[in-house]
């Protein structure tokens, strides 16, 4: 006994396992979360250092060199790449994608402890680090800003009650703020003051930490009572240190403020953030790798209106930035698309059989389906995102056809005349194996997808198991529901009675396409070769259009924000950049499209020179395209003179740890930097010559002015002082150091020491520095230095522990990434680079790079996974090249589709045009079963056989490809959010079973012929020269 005939005598039994699938995938869908991609982060770890005052070559040999050594000791490393500027280095830890990203955080604190002892003296803070990619966008940014508050006041309610019960949510890596005005006791002093009272400016900074010291002074302990000592507070703000006694001279006090203006101030001046035009704090709220953007964003939105409770009315916290938004609206669109494929699945169903009864039994697959489907993705650990609503929305068509097949089978006996109940029992078992041999089949596409390695691998699995596990519970649903229903719910009625006009006419129109395609199916069998040489132009047309069509790895998505990095000249002060950097904000602010934006000036370590800004769109129904406002933005800040703007859409899936200007990276290595910096300089000026090439740009300036001092050592030994005297008074004139620490209940502010800024403005000031000598007297520093102007790096970066240039760049509209990635290739082939110089790709450009290498391979091994399961099915070479003949014709179809429209063949793409080798092979399937059953059952000819198996099986071939196409079609023409991602495999499918459908129902029967001609051709040889062979059992279609 077959399953079906068991469902169909046990009805009960049939319909309370459904009912089990149903219920738990209820269950589950309620408790699925919400993303925009599957989990595909890498696991990052960043590592922050800082030394106020460092250069960045300082920066560089002396932190970052010795912190990359150790971390590349650890397991599982990727990538390290580096980044050091003025008292900061940045490095980003890159693991595979297999590694625990809370087992890299102990093997990463573990190695900061382990080099320690071997960093700067200097360095008072040790480095930290965070479980965050620094290139990721933020999940969420708040701008809070008062016209009564002041920024110092805002920065405090930020770092003290927003910062840190935001920082510790689930899911949370870290809150920068953007624009710090941390409240601070700045010291100037007046050199010339100091001089004249002879006081050396470390005296005063010793004299400044000794006097707010705040230690233990112990307890007085007796025979009855303790006493805890305390000695005076902390001084707490600029007034209480004006007064401070720091020396006497002559007998009287020389106070603070007699040699220094002391002022209230911040820690850092030379950084500010707007919003909207008006100075405000910007937090910026970045999730950790795999945690769930929704689920973060509520978590904070939800501690919202307890800050804003805390705040006078006058303050405002806003939210300037929300990705859970665009993720929302796009999980929302690909949910009414799918609500819109059933709809024209069920349509085509009803259109075909014209009887609510019949269109209900098989439209009951697709929700029983999908919502198994679900259960399923719970236990897997899924999520409800574009990437697996795409698998479910192209799963519709699918999921109905192993239904239709079955349905129709029984149909049709009993439009002959047989009893429904005896039509499903032998209906059923007659097309069990072909059910069975579709759904294998289909699966096996996917095997090739769920053993890709990298990001990619890891988006489609979620896309491969979603769409098996529907096609599964459809076959399930196929072999068990579906014949029960048509058991008990079809009625024994003649074919074509009682059916009104429009059925009339449906079926009329139907017929004559059915005479049509016997009439040109006999002639396409009567001129073979014809159609022999149509399939040999399909195979050449499809490997033609495999070449010309332009390569590209993920489409663009808008999702409604842009990205804007500005530069200007390394030398120039803070107060132009902040200037031109409002200048650039106010042309943007006044482009229609744009809705909300922050903009910022030296944040995150970045030096003086360099800005970022936010830009929020409007909703996609009142703005053009993003891609068209970068462009229109592009062309209106132009003209800003000594300005760079680089602006690059914000998206979903990004690749790489490094932060970049633009959207792809090519990356320079060498030991010799001196070497590596003038070639990465010829290779830029290359890439500027390639006009597909938009924004080409360096992280390399290497003409930030320097002023170094040189230390006569020779006259600074005859004086009594040695260099490391000489490095601590420079740093205490020209390094806000930081010489104490105002402690509070709620936090801490720092005491910074300088210069006057006056004094800060050229090199003259070192005549005005003096130093105490051996002897005690005060030696003025020109005495024994000297100033000399040079250039040098503003940023030093590594790769690899290796001395790095990277340059970036955009791709011109109306071009590839493939062309772009060939463009530089071929200049860098000009160029011939010396050996100790190697260039690579980075982050998108090179996993595009790498997928490359591999999409032909995994067509081919999707194609002969395909052809050893067929092949294992029917137990017969030559029966699955039969089937897989429609192949070429479904690659042309969908490769000239995807050209038409303008469309890349991206990974999107290819990932459709596997789905076709599945979707397309089963029309021959259904064909090849039944002319294989009417040879060996009924005694028929090859020709008779494959004939009559084509016209029998015409109409559910129709319906199949039918409701597969209007399946997908909601796909192809989506233009809601995240349509951009959902397009080019819509496309590829659609054009592809478009062509194959008109193509295959010849060229299969013709190929079919061909191989049995050539089957019992070598069967003819085998019996001449060794005698009659064993034949091999062949299952038989439909035999239990």
């Amino acid at each position: 006994m077959t399953l079906s005939e068991l469902c169909i005598r046990r009805p009960v039994m049939t319909i309370l396992l459904t009912a089990a699938l149903v219920l738990g995938g209820l269950a589950a869908y309620r408790q699925l979360p919400v993303a925009a991609l599957p989990r595909v982060d890498f696991p990052v770890i960043n590592v922050s250092a800082t030394l106020p005052g460092a250069s960045p070559e300082t920066m560089a040999a002396s932190v970052a060199s010795p912190l990359e050594r150790e971390f590349s000791t650890i397991a599982g490393i990727d990538t390290i790449t580096s980044t050091s500027s003025l008292g900061n280095t940045s490095i980003t830890i890159q693991f595979v994608l297999e590694r625990d990203i809370d087992a890299a955080a102990q093997d990463v604190q573990a190695a900061i402890a382990r080099t320690q002892r071997r960093l700067p003296a200097e360095m008072t803070t040790a480095p930290s680090y965070r479980k965050v990619n620094p290139a990721d966008q933020p999940v969420l940014m708040l701008a809070l800003s008062s016209p009564t508050l002041t920024l110092s006041a805002l920065n405090d309610f930020a770092e003290t009650a927003v910062q840190p019960k935001v920082a510790t949510l689930p899911g949370v890596a870290q809150v920068q703020i953007y624009g710090t005005q941390k409240y601070a006791v700045r010291v100037q002093v007046d050199p010339n003051a100091l001089a004249v009272r002879g006081i050396g400016i470390d005296e005063l900074q010793r004299s400044l930490a000794a006097a707010n010291a705040n230690t233990p002074v112990g307890t007085l302990s007796g025979a009855k009572q303790q006493l805890v000592l305390a000695a005076n507070p902390q001084l707490p703000d600029a007034e209480s240190f004006r007064g401070l006694i720091v020396a006497y001279r002559n007998g009287a006090p020389v106070r603070l403020g007699d040699v220094a203006n002391v002022l209230d101030s911040v820690e850092n001046a030379r950084t500010a953030s707007w919003h909207n035009g008006t100075r405000a704090i910007v937090m910026a709220v970045q999730r950790q790798p795999d945690a769930n953007t929704v689920d973060v964003v509520d978590r904070v939105r939800n501690l919202l209106p307890s800050f804003r409770a805390q705040l006078p009315p006058s303050a405002k916290v806003e939210v300037v930035n929300d990705r859970s938004t665009s993720i929302r609206e796009a999980v929302e669109d690909v949910q009414f698309t799918l609500g819109l494929t059933i709809a024209l699945v069920v349509l085509v169903i009803f259109l075909f059989l014209r009887r609510l009864t019949a269109t209900m039994i098989p439209a009951l697959t697709v929700p029983i389906s999908l919502i198994a489907t679900a259960g399923g993705m719970h236990l897997m650990g899924f999520s409800i995102d574009n990437i697996s609503l795409m698998a479910l929305t192209l799963a519709v068509g699918l999921v109905v056809d192993d239904a239709i097949v079955m349905m129709e089978n029984i149909v049709r006996y009993v439009e002959e005349g047989t009893q429904p109940f005896e039509a499903a029992l032998k209906g059923s078992r007659e097309i069990g194996f072909t059910i069975i041999s579709i759904t294998v089949s289909l699966v096996a596409v996917f095997i090739p997808i769920l053993l890709m390695g990298g990001v990619v691998g890891r988006v489609f699995h979620e896309f491969a198991l979603v769409v098996t596990m529907a096609i599964s519970v459809s076959a399930f649903v196929a072999l068990t529901l579906t014949p029960m229903m048509c058991a008990r719910m079809l009625t024994h009625e003649p074919h074509g009675a009682k059916e009104g006009w429009f059925g009339r006419v449906l079926e009329g129109g139907f017929s004559a396409l059915h005479r049509g395609y016997a009439v040109t199916l006999r002639l396409a069998l009567k001129h073979r070769p014809v159609m022999g040489l149509v399939m040999i132009a399909t195979v050449v047309g499809s490997a033609l259009l495999f070449q010309a069509i332009p390569k590209g790895f993920f489409p663009t998505e808008d999702i409604g924000q842009i990205t804007v990095s500005t530069e200007a000249a390394p030398d120039i002060s803070f107060p132009a950049m902040a200037e031109r950097q409002q200048e650039v904000a106010k042309i943007v602010r006044a482009h229609p499209a744009v809705a909300d934006m922050t903009s910022s000036v030296a944040i995150g370590g970045n030096s003086v020179n360099s800005g970022r800004m936010f830009i929020v769109l409007k909703p996609r129904s009142e703005r053009p395209p993003a891609g068209e406002v970068i462009q229109q933005l592009r062309r209106q800040l132009s003209g800003i003179p000594g300005m760079a703007v680089y602006m690059q859409p914000v998206q979903n899936l990004r690749i790489g740890g490094r932060s970049s200007k633009n959207e792809f990276q090519y990356t320079i290595q060498g030991l010799n930097t001196e070497e590596l910096y003038a070639w990465s300089a010829r290779l830029e000026r290359a890439m500027h010559d390639i006009p597909i090439l938009q924004d080409v740009t360096s992280d390399l300036q290497l003409n930030s002015p320097q002023a170094y001092v040189h230390v006569d050592r020779e006259k600074a030994a005859t004086l009594g002082i040695g260099v490391d005297q000489v490095r601590s008074t420079l740093y205490s004139a020209f390094g806000q150091r930081q010489v104490s620490t105002i402690y509070t209940p709620t936090n801490d502010y720092q005491v910074l020491i300088e210069l006057a800024p006056k004094y800060q403005q050229d090199d003259n000031a070192l005549s005005r520095i003096y130093v105490r000598s051996g002897s005690g007297k005060l030696v003025p520093l020109d005495a024994f230095a000297s100033v000399q102007r040079t250039a040098g790096p503003l940023t030093v970066n590594h790769q690899g522990q290796l001395p790095a240039v990277t340059l970036s760049f955009n791709v011109a509209p109306g071009h590839s990434l493939g062309e772009a990635v060939n463009a530089v290739r071929q200049a860098e082939m000009e160029m011939a680079l010396p050996p100790g110089i190697t260039t690579g790709f980075a982050g998108t450009a090179q996993v595009f790079e790498d997928a490359q290498k591999s999409q032909g391979l995994l067509l081919l091994a999707a194609v002969l996974v395909i052809y050893i399961v067929l092949g294992v099915l029917y137990e017969s070479f030559i029966h699955p090249l039969t089937i897989l003949s429609g192949l070429p014709s479904a690659a042309i179809g969908a490769l000239a589709t995807l050209m038409v429209f303008g469309q890349e063949l991206s990974v999107i793409a290819i990932i459709g045009i596997l789905m076709l080798i599945g979707i397309v092979k089963k029309n021959a399937i259904m064909m090849i079963d039944f002319a294989i059953d009417a040879q060996r059952n009924q005694g028929m000819t090859a020709r008779e056989a494959i004939e009559q198996a084509c016209l029998l099986r015409f109409r559910p071939i129709m319906m199949t490809t039918m409701a597969a196409i209007m399946g997908t079609l909601p796909i192809a023409v989506a233009h809601g959010a995240a349509a951009e991602l959902r397009q080019p495999l819509g496309l590829a499918v659609v054009g592809g079973l478009c062509v194959s459908q008109i193509l295959t129902l010849y060229i299969t029967p013709v190929l079919f012929l061909y191989m049995e001609d050539a089957g019992n051709a070598v069967s003819r040889l085998w019996k001449r020269r060794h005698g009659a062979a064993p034949e091999a059992p062949h299952p038989v279609p439909g035999a239990e």
